[in-house]
C-alpha cells in the first residue's frame, strides 16, 4: 500500500484541526471563566455534529462521481479525470483562500471567539445554540476542506482518508496537550511550518490538476474523430504524450522515478513529477509566486503574536492580542 498518499492530508488536517482545537479550547476556558460551563455539553455536539456533516459531505462526494461515472460508462475515462480536475481546482481555491485569509485572521481569532460566546451568553435562552453553531461552523470549515482535497484525489483509495484521521488524532491530541495539560507550544512557529508545507502541497495539486485535465482532453480526443482538434500540442518523438501541456520540461524517470522512494514522497507533499511539461512547470511557478508570495506577505502583516499558548486549570488565557 502506498501510505505516502496519507501525507498531504496528514498535513492538512493536522493545520486545519488545530485551527479548530484552537477555537474550542477558548470557547471551553471562556465558559468556564464566565461560570457557564453547563453548555460544554454544546461545545461537545459542535464538535461531533460537525465531524458527521464533513463526513456526510464526503460520502456526497462520493455518490456523485459514481453517478457521474455510471451514466455514461462509455465516457469514463474522460468523466473521471475531468472530475478530478475540476474538484483540484476547487480544493486550490478553497485552501489558498483560508491559507491567507486565516493567517491575516490570526491574531484576532481570540477577540472574534470571545466576541461570538459573549454574545451568545447575552441571549441566554439560545446560549447553548450559540456556541453549538460557533463550534459546527469551525469544525465544518475544516472538514469541507479536506473533503475538497480528499476527492480531488479520489483515485487513490482509502489511503488519503487515513492520513486526513490521523491528522485530527493528532490536532486534538495537541488541543489537549494545549488546554488541559498546560503544554506549551510555539503555535506561531507551528502555523509557519505548516502554512509553508500547505503552500508546496497546494502547488503540486496544481501540477496534479494540469494532468487530470490533459489526460481527459486526450481520452476525449481518442475517443471522438471530432475532438481530435482538442490536442493542440502532441508530442510525436518521445512515448511519453501531451495533449495540451506542451513540451516536456524534464524526464528524470530513470534517476528518481515519482513512483518509487524517494521520489513519491516528494510527489505526494511538494508537487514532484518525473515527466513534468512546460504548462505545469509554469503553472507551479505562477502558483508559487502569487499565492506563496502573498503567503509570506502575510505572515509580517496577519501573524499569530503570541510564541507560545499555555493553559492549566486555573488560567484562562489562550492567546493575547
Amino acid at each position: 500500500m502506498n501510505f505516502s498518499t496519507a501525507l498531504p492530508t496528514f498535513v492538512i488536517t493536522l493545520r486545519e484541526g488545530v485551527e479548530a482545537a484552537l477555537v474550542v479550547g477558548i470557547v471551553l476556558a471562556l465558559l468556564k471563566k464566565a461560570k457557564q460551563s453547563r453548555l460544554n455539553i454544546w461545545v461537545y455536539a459542535g464538535i461531533a455534529v460537525g465531524i458527521v456533516v464533513s463526513a456526510l459531505i464526503g460520502v456526497l462526494f462520493s455518490w456523485l462521481i459514481k453517478i457521474l461515472g455510471a451514466a455514461n460508462p462509455q465516457y469514463t475515462p474522460v468523466v473521471e479525470p475531468m472530475l478530478e480536475g475540476v474538484f483540484s481546482v476547487l480544493a486550490i481555491a478553497m485552501l489558498s483562500w483560508m491559507l491567507i485569509w486565516m493567517t491575516k485572521q490570526a491574531r484576532f481569532m481570540k477577540a472574534q471567539v470571545e466576541g461570538a460566546v459573549n454574545q451568545a451568553l447575552v441571549n441566554n435562552s439560545q446560549a447553548g445554540w450559540g456556541v453549538f453553531s460557533l463550534i459546527l461552523v469551525a469544525v465544518v470549515r475544516e472538514g469541507f476542506e479536506t473533503v475538497l482535497f480528499v476527492a480531488a484525489n479520489f483515485q487513490q483509495g482509502l489511503i488519503p482518508t487515513i492520513g486526513a484521521l490521523a491528522g485530527l488524532a493528532t490536532a486534538a491530541a495537541i488541543g489537549v496537550g494545549l488546554f488541559k495539560l498546560g503544554v506549551k507550544i510555539n503555535i506561531r512557529q507551528f502555523f509557519q511550518v505548516m502554512g509553508v508545507l500547505l503552500v508546496l502541497i497546494v502547488a503540486g495539486l496544481v501540477v496534479s490538476a494540469l494532468k487530470h485535465f490533459d489526460d481527459a482532453f486526450a481520452n476525449l480526443a481518442l475517443s471522438n474523430r471530432a475532438s481530435e482538434s482538442l490536442c493542440f500540442y502532441y508530442e510525436h518523438f518521445t512515448k511519453i504524450h501531451s495533449c495540451i501541456l506542451g513540451p516536456m520540461v524534464w524526464n528524470t524517470s530513470k534517476v528518481l522515478p515519482d513512483q518509487e522512494f524517494p521520489g513519491i514522497v516528494f510527489k505526494s507533499l511538494f508537487g514532484y513529477r518525473d515527466n513534468l511539461y512546460l504548462v505545469q512547470a509554469v503553472g507551479y511557478l505562477t502558483f508559487l509566486l502569487t499565492v506563496g508570495g502573498l503567503y509570506f506577505r502575510s505572515l509580517t502583516g496577519g501573524s499569530m503574536k503570541p510564541n507560545h499558548i499555555a493553559i492549566d486549570k486555573k488560567s484562562v488565557s489562550p492567546a493575547k492580542d
